[in-house]
């Protein structure tokens, strides 16, 4: 607890540090065949009922020495990550430790084993709280923390994110949940049937009776009201998700491959405009802008190649994780009309730069009139000058946000 402090000095760590507890309960947990070594007070219960009952089991005893270990290595781990210098930010070494919470059915598929397994991170998947419904698969949780993500990135209004395998098909903000819900919904409909849906506010009665004709996995939030909850009530199998919305805060974001894992800080939408610039002659208008202020926060959370339309601060329409850019351009449109959205007058977002300028004419062809995106190809200038022969307005942000 010392280390979590952040005022804590060097010295006061290391003076900190115990040497005694650890040694002692090593020493029983070693000794197991002869004592019952206890770490955790929330075995206190079943340690009172196994004396109480006789003789404790060997392998009772051999669970609990395990245990003792595992947490002084956890014990250990901290401090050495304390003492660990760190080179731009990230440790030279990294013990992870983590505590299974919940042993699931399956994992992507019924084939494989799976279990959830939490850290100590703030206001991440050990603070959920499940209200109602039957129990969170491995899909369901992917997709509960990938909304959660998705809407963090509006802090002052409210916003609904609706999550089909880990990416958005719906997105939209509004001046309360029921309309932020109903306006993601109307991104693309078909998509919603089975979905995740996550907000960034405390669901209430409008927004849970907004829901009441559309069938879905899981529905999260910080929090809901009893009304809400007794319109939920109903629905017995709906999966209701208290957690907290992501702070913000650089934490390390982890991708494992086969033999290691890489290490990065974790993705936190910047709402900064001091980097962006118009770069064609036309300026986009207050409600040109308004809509690419939108869409770039929302096509943070799109798999790439991800392209975004937005009209009113809601999606229109989403072309997500394809092999190229034009390709996630032709399938944004089509799906804006396919949900009976006309792209004429929309904004669009791209989450890395157009590498040719045909994807600009794709979407200019379509009757989008606003262009975001970060920048940075070698034939920028060819891109900026197909904008400025198509009176498109077009901001270069100079940040890529590519999710992969």
């Amino acid at each position: 607890a010392t280390i979590a402090s952040p005022n804590v000095t060097f010295d006061d760590a290391i003076e900190n540090i115990d040497i005694g507890g650890p040694s002692m309960l090593r020493s029983a947990a070693k000794n197991f065949a002869h004592v019952l070594p206890v770490v955790d007070p929330r075995d206190y219960p079943q340690v009172l009922e196994l004396l109480a009952a006789g003789e404790i089991p060997l392998d009772v005893r051999q669970d609990f020495a395990a245990k003792v270990f595992t947490h002084t290595a956890d014990y250990d781990n901290a401090i050495a990550g304390f003492l660990t210098p760190r080179d731009e930010a990230l440790p030279e070494r990294i013990a992870l430790s983590m505590e299974r919470q919940q042993t699931l059915r399956y994992g992507e598929n019924p084939q494989q084993r799976a279990g959830l397994y939490v850290s100590e991170e703030p206001r991440g998947i050990g603070d959920l709280a499940q209200r109602q419904g039957k129990e969170l698969s491995f899909n369901n949780l992917l997709d509960i923390d990938a909304g959660m993500l998705a809407v963090s990135a509006w802090r002052q209004r409210p916003a609904c994110v609706i999550i089909k395998h880990t990416t958005p098909c719906g997105i939209a903000i509004g001046r309360t949940a029921a309309e932020a819900f109903t306006r993601a919904r109307s991104t693309d409909p078909v998509s919603a049937f089975g979905s995740v849906i996550a907000f960034n506010t405390v669901v209430d009665r409008a927004a849970a009776e907004a829901m009441a004709d559309l069938f879905v996995e899981v529905v999260t939030a910080p929090a809901f009201n009893s009304d809400a909850l007794a319109v939920f009530a109903t629905r017995k199998n709906l999966r209701l998700v208290e957690l907290p919305v992501p702070s913000g805060t650089s934490q390390l974001d982890w991708k494992r491959i086969r033999g290691g894992f890489l290490l990065q800080e974790s993705f936190a939408f910047d709402p900064s405009e001091a980097e962006w610039r118009v770069a064609t002659v036309r300026q986009p208008t207050a409600v040109e802008l308004d809509d690419l202020r939108f869409a770039w926060a929302a096509v943070s959370m799109v798999k790439s190649n991800a392209i975004l339309l937005a009209r009113h601060e809601a999606a229109i329409g989403i072309g997500a994780g394809q092999m190229s850019r034009v390709d996630a351009s032709f399938l944004a449109v089509h799906k804006a009309r396919q949900a009976g959205h006309d792209p004429a007058g929309a904004a669009l977002a791209s989450d890395g730069f157009f590498p040719f300028p045909d994807g600009v004419e794709a979407a200019a062809a379509s009757g989008v009139s606003a262009i975001i995106q970060p920048g940075g190809s070698v034939k920028d200038d060819e891109v900026i000058a197909a904008a400025d022969r198509l009176g498109l307005a077009m901001i270069l942000t100079g940040k890529r946000m590519f999710r992969h």
